[in-house]
């Protein structure tokens, strides 16, 4: 069965947060329609950092739609701070980012914490190989995805990480 971002039916039980740059509250938008299997059944933890809102709640809106509590930061600052507040399950993690840091400070930060799988996003040319190399750094702890790229092609990477993800 071939998916497509339009024909796929979207599932409604997941929960998404949003970090503003105003304040470090979190918005917590949740869906409610779960059942009691859902909700014993916690579900995978993503946190996307990308400045473009548009594109930040497309994808939050997308992976919540598929079972996935998404929380979105703005810029490298929140997401530093969401990530001192708790690990996600995998990060999405635009490099271009506003601020004093960009998301390859964002990822540095990160690996002193974990090494959970991160997809880092980005339009511009990226030395992925090299970082890989000199980083310490596998497929399955780092992966890229070229922008622009179809919602049904971030998650099905996402899928894939984290099922090859130590659980």
């Amino acid at each position: 069965m071939q998916k497509k971002d339009a024909a796929t039916p979207m599932p409604v039980n997941g929960t998404m947060n949003l970090l503003n740059g105003v304040s470090s509250q979190a918005q917590v938008f949740t869906h409610s329609t779960r059942t009691a299997f859902e909700v014993a059944k916690q579900p995978r933890r993503v946190l996307v950092v990308e400045d473009d809102a548009s594109l930040a709640h497309l994808e939050a809106e997308y992976l919540t739609a598929h079972g996935y509590a998404v929380t979105i930061a703005i810029n490298g600052e929140l997401a530093v701070a969401a990530l001192s507040q708790s690990i996600p399950d995998l990060v999405v993690l635009d490099l271009e980012l506003p601020g004093m840091l960009n998301g390859w400070d964002v990822l540095q930060i990160l690996r002193q914490q974990a090494t959970i799988p991160v997809l880092l996003t980005t339009s511009a040319e990226t030395t992925m190989r090299k970082h890989r190399r000199t980083g310490g750094e596998t497929k399955l702890t780092l992966d890229h995805l070229p922008k622009p790229y179809p919602m049904q092609a971030l998650l099905n990477r996402i899928e894939r990480m984290l099922m090859i993800e130590p659980q």
